[in-house]
């Protein structure tokens, strides 16, 4: 019963990592920067600069979506075991 959740969930996912991946493939000139900060590196002449800039980007963007993914996946295994109870109650 396991392994058929866990395929449901992939099969479900599935859509969503293509687009994801997608968006990063065509997203080449959108390195996750506002107007600001774009114009700002535009007269930067420091390729090196412009890399960390991103990489810094980037690595301020991890924890908000960090926080927003664990609040589905508690969401998600509460209602899974909420689920399974139901089922166990059925049963008897």
């Amino acid at each position: 019963m396991r392994d058929r959740s866990r395929f449901r969930w992939l099969v479900a996912m599935l859509p969503m990592l293509a687009t994801a991946a997608v968006l990063l493939l065509f997203a080449g000139s959108a390195f996750a920067q506002c107007a600001m900060c774009r114009a700002s590196l535009a007269g930067s002449n420091n390729p090196l600069f412009i890399r960390n800039f991103n990489i810094g980007v980037l690595v301020l963007l991890l924890p908000p979506v960090t926080i927003f993914c664990s609040i589905f996946v508690v969401l998600k295994r509460y209602r899974a075991a909420d689920e399974e109870k139901a089922e166990k109650d059925d049963d008897a």
